[in-house]
């Protein structure tokens, strides 16, 4: 190993050193070579896709050539370390079986491996996985779903082998490439194509770059960064519209959830104040009938009493032993009424208790009556289809009762098919009897018919012998015919090139005299053009000089003050407000700041130039005070 001092004393840097140790490292392990050239043509095959697409100003296709290679050079990439499965018809590597785990990964994913799986002309794994990665890009969530399959290496090593590309660094950065292509907008028609059969070989004449096409790489790398820009934009609005959108969707079914619950448990509170209602209203009818049987039993002691006075002395025993048991009684219902009270001092309480709860309950039932009246209309229909369905089971009962009555029946039935059977079995043991007898004479009939076609079949191969020589006979025929119709047919096509030809050349001659005329005419035009352009280079030339003269004569008014430009100013100097797409920048053609269209909204003329130009508010004070001084 050699120490910094010493690869400084040869003339190496400490990033040429890190490069030599890349690089000696990479030549060690094949493997890493590769993915160092995997990510290369990676890097190439996006940028030139994003750069050809935004030049070619509108939805890509399948044909699409820069498209056809990015896809080609993902598969490599997705290829690269793959482990090698053993199955029933050999040893196989698939593509498919990393991608299907982005469907656990991401639900979203699901559409696509459904959709993928139900096309009808896919028949390998390769295809499927190709399908997968267009519809991937034309949904723009490739970059998306690559970044959840590298984060879980732990699923990706069953796949892929320890130094393979998607669970390198390298994998990482090409993830982070395929975000650009979220700008990108295709159209690919997978089902018409035959992907199971393509063959993936990368053209690198494509990313072969001249002279001219990096000048107009550099030419268009502003525009496309304007379109990056707006795109960009556009997208991330869309983006918070969609969250919006959707944190609105959650908070109305969140609503229409709570309504729904309040609806119920306020159905639920009627419910109960109807059944309490009509509970008290029982215990009152009950309370009234005890306190009626109290006082008429009162009246009855009452009357006893007054029987039993009168027979006190002849019967004093019998007399307090019904006054006991009279007294029991008193006792009895009194106790039985004082609980009555109480019972009724909790239902009253119990009562302002619903009372201040239907208060409160009346109060969302007026916000709320809307959803109540269609409640209401609902109930009706329920009502309806409870009275249909009861009639419906009262026509059930009657079809069960008739349904028994026929099984009855069949029942029957069976018992009379049984006793047939057993006829039938008799039947069909004399039908054999008879079958063996018809079986013998068959067998006489069949030697008889095989001596008969014995001498048919002789017959029949002395025609077809005759046959084929008539056959070989009109063959040789026919073929001696062809070859002549085939002689005549070259000749005409013979004759008729030769007419064409001779016409084509006639053509030929009369455009290359038109074309000679056409020559002389633009060569006379064009030195006129020289000539007229001569003129207006002296003329250019006289007007730029007197330009320059006027700039050095406004120089010197304005006391040297410099033109400032449109990239060094982001707000306007007065009101200090950032310049947009709506408030755009103008110069003061006095003091050469810049200001936004309401700060230089005046116009005066200048002594170098007589004609009134735009001035900021401040110059156009100061020069109106010059005026009006000088004027004085």
């Amino acid at each position: 190993m050699y120490s910094p001092q010493s690869l400084h004393r040869w003339g190496i840097t400490h990033s040429e050193s890190m490069e030599r140790l890349a690089y000696s490292q990479a030549m060690r392990d094949p493997m890493a070579m590769e993915r160092a050239n995997l990510l290369n043509m990676a890097k190439l095959s996006i940028k030139g896709l994003i750069e050809s697409a935004l030049s070619f100003g509108r939805t890509l296709d399948s044909d699409y050539p820069p498209l056809q290679q990015f896809f080609v050079v993902m598969e490599h990439c997705l290829k690269h370390g793959l482990r090698v499965k053993k199955s029933f018809l050999g040893f196989s590597k698939s593509l498919w079986g990393p991608l299907e785990l982005v469907e656990k990964l991401c639900p979203e994913a699901s559409e696509i491996s459904a959709s993928v799986r139900d096309l009808p002309g896919l028949k390998t794994p390769l295809g499927r996985a190709r399908a997968w990665l267009r519809l991937a890009l034309m949904q723009k969530r490739l970059a998306d779903y690559l970044r959840l399959l590298i984060t879980r290496k732990d699923l990706l090593s069953d796949f892929y082998e320890d130094s393979a590309l998607m669970l390198e660094e390298e994998g990482a950065v090409i993830v982070g490439l395929l975000v650009g292509l979220n700008v990108i907008d295709a159209n690919l028609c997978v089902k018409g194509e035959d992907l199971d059969s393509q063959v993936g070989v990368i053209d690198f004449s494509m990313y072969l770059k001249n002279d001219m096409d990096d000048y107009r790489s550099e030419e268009r790398n502003s525009q496309i960064a304007s379109i990056l820009d707006q795109k960009n934009y556009v997208e991330e609005l869309n983006r918070q519209l969609n969250s919006t959108v959707h944190g609105l969707h959650s908070r109305v079914d969140s609503l229409e959830k709570s309504n729904s619950k309040l609806i119920e448990e306020l159905a639920i509170a009627k419910n109960n104040i109807i059944k309490l209602q009509e509970e008290n209203q029982q215990l009152r009818s009950k309370n009234n009938l005890i306190l009626m049987k109290a006082q008429h039993h009162l009246e009855v002691t009452q009357g006893d009493t007054s029987v039993e006075r009168d027979t006190y002395k002849q019967s004093r025993q019998g007399l307090d032993e019904m006054y006991n048991e009279a007294r029991r009684q008193l006792k009895e219902e009194c106790q039985l009424r004082q609980d009555v009270e109480n019972e009724l001092v909790a239902q009253v309480s119990m009562k302002q208790e619903m009372e201040l709860a239907m208060k409160l309950l009346e109060k969302d039932i007026h916000e709320k009556q809307d959803t109540l009246i269609g409640l209401r209309h609902q109930l009706d229909e329920v009502k309806a289809i409870n009275v249909e369905m009861y009639q419906k089971m009262q026509s059930s009962d009657e079809e069960m009762k008739k349904k028994n009555d026929v099984i009855s029946r069949l029942e029957e039935k069976t018992n009379q098919i049984t006793a047939t059977m057993k006829q039938l079995e008799q039947r069909l043991q004399e039908a054999e009897r008879h079958r063996s007898s018809a079986e013998e004479g068959s067998r006489r009939f069949k030697l008889d018919f095989a001596n008969k076609a014995d001498s048919l079949q002789r017959q029949i191969e002395l025609r077809e012998k005759q046959l084929q020589q008539l056959e070989t006979d009109l063959k040789i025929e026919r073929e001696w015919r062809q070859t002549l119709q085939n002689d005549l047919d070259r000749e005409r096509d013979m004759v008729s090139q030769l007419s064409t030809e001779a016409l084509q050349i006639n053509g030929l001659k009369k455009e290359f005299h038109r074309l000679q005329e056409e020559n002389i005419q633009l060569k006379t035009i064009c030195e006129d053009q020289e000539k007229a352009l001569e003129e207006l280079g002296s003329k250019l030339s006289e007007s730029k000089l007197k330009i320059e003269d006027i700039k050095e004569a406004n120089k010197a008014l304005q006391g040297g003050q410099v033109w400032l430009k449109d990239k060094d100013a982001t707000h306007c100097k007065l009101c200090e407000k950032e310049f947009s797409i709506s408030r755009r920048k103008h110069h003061c053609r006095n003091c050469g700041e810049i200001f936004c269209n309401s700060c230089s909204d005046n116009e005066l003329p200048l002594p170098a130039s007589p004609k009134p130009v735009r001035v900021c508010d401040t110059c156009h004070a100061l020069l109106l005070q010059r005026c009006s001084s000088t004027t004085t």
